[in-house]
């Protein structure tokens, strides 16, 4: 071999390095994510957004939960079969409240089992749908946050004070639609939250935990850690799996193709009862 053999070798070997490093990574988090289901008797669906990500320009890469991701895990729910367990792994800054609800309506419908995963954060539309499972497990530094919606990048509940505080003709026409606006938006996310702990605790109890999340109680980016949770009545637990630790970080940077991943079969419940069936 001469020099330009040996220059080529290495170039080739350059180009693939990066596309075998993300298979080999895909396929860890793959078997991560049935040594989990395994262990669990569950589904596993992961639901993961990156925001340190940097884009190939230097820009900040800002992921979010979109319709797309609604789409997959809806999809991952409807390949399991009722009367499974179903163990959402979540780590996000929040996202849309149409994406964030229907995940959230098709978790709080499903008859079996939904157990939401927070091994870092789960913030805004990312708390919205931990609020539908039946319980929520945190690392002891994980944080949720306030669930209170945005309009035209303005928290609405601040919205909605400003024109308590002053009369409709000392403001523009374009506050006065941005606080009517900000009005059903509060009074939207507050009922949806209201339905989604419904199952969880008394009306009373659903009623003013809804409105604590939802009408500006704390700024948005108020961290909600485990403790707190559990003091305003939310259905959280400490005891965080090694694995979904472990899983987490599997995820150190975007990957290619979406956010959300699981096992692409359908899940049957065992006859016996005691166990599930991929198809």
């Amino acid at each position: 071999m001469n020099v330009m053999d040996f220059f080529w070798i290495f170039l080739m070997i350059s180009a693939l390095q990066p596309v075998l490093s993300r298979k080999l990574l895909e396929a860890a988090r793959q078997r991560m994510i049935a040594k989990i289901e395994k262990k669990r008797d569950s589904r596993v669906i992961v639901l993961i957004h990156r925001q340190e990500t940097m884009s190939l320009l230097g820009f900040p890469l800002v992921r979010y939960i979109d319709i797309n991701d609604s789409e997959e895990i809806i999809r991952a729910i409807q390949l399991t079969d009722p009367h499974v367990p179903v163990d959402l792994v979540l780590h996000t800054p929040g996202g849309l409240v149409l994406a964030s609800l229907q995940i959230a309506r098709a978790i709080h419908r499903r008859p079996g089992k939904v157990t939401v995963f927070v091994p870092h954060y789960a913030m805004s539309g990312g708390t919205l749908i931990a609020l539908a499972a039946d319980e929520i497990v945190m690392c002891p530094h994980a944080v949720l946050g306030p669930v209170d919606p945005q309009v035209g990048n303005r928290p609405a509940a601040s919205l909605l004070r400003v024109l308590s505080r002053k009369q409709p003709a000392d403001m523009d026409d374009e506050t006065l639609i941005l606080a009517d606006v900000a009005e059903k938006a509060v009074d939207q996310v507050r009922h949806a939250v209201q339905e989604l702990l419904s199952d969880k605790m008394p009306p009373e109890k659903a009623a003013q935990v809804a409105g604590l999340l939802s009408e500006g109680t704390w700024t948005h980016d108020y961290p909600l850690t485990a403790d707190k949770a559990i003091e305003i009545g939310l259905p959280v637990r400490t005891d965080m799996p090694d694995e979904v630790v472990q899983l987490l970080q599997l995820y150190p940077q975007k990957r290619p193709g979406g956010s959300v991943e699981y096992i692409p079969t359908p899940y049957r419940q065992h006859p016996s009862q005691k166990g599930l069936t991929g198809i």
